[in-house]
């Protein structure tokens, strides 16, 4: 980031990132994000990065290999408010990768001035929804991770 309330577009494109239009349903009675929707939207975000960025399955990590990814700390700035209509993106960086867990920086920005909305830290922990008790992160999700930030290995 070039400041702190600014993304450096150029950065952002080493980001997984995805467009979102705000929607009406994102939105409270003052026309803006109401804060939980940011999670909902944020929480896709991961879906589309184990999915695309990683090209694994989410849906098979989750339902078939029974592997969950539960957050366990978040850390979050409100910076700007998002309003319906507002075009933004959405992205995620692998800041820490443990033996299970792995810590992202997860941002909502303006997709026309790099405003930056909202940001956030966040532990995820991979986990056996067997037995609900944390496991290794998964051999291929970590050479996934890896193949895009060696600079984690």
């Amino acid at each position: 980031m070039s400041d702190d309330t600014h993304v450096d577009l150029v950065a952002a494109s080493n980001e997984f990132c995805r467009p979102r239009l705000i929607r009406f349903s994102d939105c409270d009675p003052a026309g803006i994000v109401f804060y939980p929707q940011y999670f909902v939207m944020l929480n896709g975000l991961i879906e589309d990065w184990v999915n695309e960025g990683l090209e694994l399955s989410y849906h098979g990590l989750v339902a078939q290999r029974r592997i969950g990814l539960p957050t366990v700390k978040l850390d979050v700035d409100f910076r700007a408010v998002s309003r319906m209509g507002d075009q933004v993106l959405l992205g995620l960086t692998v800041q820490r990768l443990g033996s299970r867990s792995m810590t992202l920086a997860v941002r909502c920005f303006s997709a026309e001035t790099g405003e930056v909305r909202m940001q956030m830290t966040q532990v995820i922990v991979t986990t056996s929804l067997e037995t609900h008790r944390a496991v290794a992160i998964p051999d291929d999700m970590r050479v996934a991770i890896l193949r895009n930030a060696p600079e984690l290995g």
